[in-house]
């Protein structure tokens, strides 16, 4: 289990390492659209899944939560982008955070039982530590709307939320 979590935590250190590059190459508005968009959209897939797959259901919960939650949040920052003609750039097939999810997912997808629920936890536990990082450290430094800004701080709190929320399962 050692294993698996520290391959988890590891696939999250590209994201951080694509925003601290992508701040150095002062992204733009429609570029943190994009990626908000599409974290939101990764984590309503592994949140279904968890909703399906998760042993006790209290880790069921969780994940229909957190696929509900993110699909609220998702189509806020839609109606957003739509108000201020902003469109987004969708996410290149080799950004970080992708591979990510896409290794994630295959992983997660193997797993049942306890395995699956441990697992999960995990990497919601390091995916929105990994979100949360970017946001604060390049993301919103980044932003130049400042209607997009004020959007992404009233939701940040949710991410940290979601993180804490894993953690206590994770304990538990």
């Amino acid at each position: 289990m050692l294993v698996l979590r520290a391959a988890l935590a590891v696939l999250l250190v590209p994201f951080v390492l694509q925003a601290q590059s992508d701040k150095a190459a002062k992204i733009d508005d429609a570029a943190i659209v994009g990626i908000f968009d599409a974290a939101n959209t990764w984590d309503i897939t592994t949140g279904a899944l968890a909703a399906k797959k998760g042993k006790r259901s209290e880790v069921a919960s969780f994940g229909a939560m957190l696929a509900h939650d993110h699909e609220v949040v998702r189509q806020q920052g839609r109606d957003l982008a739509k108000k201020l003609g902003v469109t987004p750039t969708p996410v290149a097939k080799d950004f970080a955070l992708l591979k990510s999810h896409e290794e994630a997912l295959r992983k997660l997808d193997g797993l049942t039982g306890a395995e699956f629920d441990r697992a999960f936890l995990e990497h919601e536990v390091a995916y929105h530590k990994a979100v949360i990082d970017a946001v604060t450290n390049a993301f919103l430094p980044a932003i130049q709307n400042a209607e997009l800004k004020a959007f992404v701080l009233k939701v940040a709190p949710a991410f940290n939320a979601h993180m804490l929320a894993a953690k206590r399962l994770l304990d538990n």
